[in-house]
């Protein structure tokens, strides 16, 4: 003969995850680390702190070749603190490039984290970067994803110098 059993379902309390404006905005989340950090910013804020468009370091012309066997020419502008220099790279990728234009021009930043999604019409790129031994995220809008990779870079070279 079986005998009825009972039990009780206790709900287990889950912390509240912290709120994702890029998510809320573009239906897609940010990495956690860097959403963790955001919480509790306003858009203003988040774009503030994380996609600045000024600074010491300016993205002037960019143009790219391709050079055969998966090379590429790059030719670019950067200002710095209004100085305007001119720089020529090969290499694999616009990513690979400006981070040795950077190098080489003495605000350098190590890539530790990349990510990049649609975002609306555009492209988000959020990059996790160091130098110097100090971490920051930074992250960048447009229409392109090669120009918002580069913008993001740029962006974390600016917070981090």
């Amino acid at each position: 003969m079986q005998t009825a059993q009972s039990f009780q379902i206790t709900a287990i309390a889950r912390p509240a995850l912290a709120p994702d404006l890029f998510a809320q905005r573009y239906g897609v989340a940010l990495p956690k680390a860097m959403r963790d950090e955001a919480a509790g910013l306003s858009w203003d804020e988040f774009l503030d702190r994380y996609c600045p468009t000024t600074g010491m370091i300016a993205l002037g012309q960019w143009t790219a070749r391709p050079c055969g066997a998966g090379l590429w020419r790059y030719e670019a502008t950067l200002d710095f603190d209004g100085r305007s220099t001119s720089f020529v790279e090969t290499a694999t990728g616009p990513m690979s490039a400006l981070t040795a234009m950077l190098h080489d021009s003495g605000a350098g930043v190590e890539i530790l984290d990349f990510h990049q999604f649609r975002a609306g019409a555009g492209m988000a790129t959020v990059v996790h970067c160091e130098r110097d031994g100090r971490r920051h995220w930074a992250a960048a809008i447009t229409a392109d994803a090669a120009e918002s990779a580069l913008r993001a870079i740029v962006a974390a070279a600016n917070i981090l110098s």
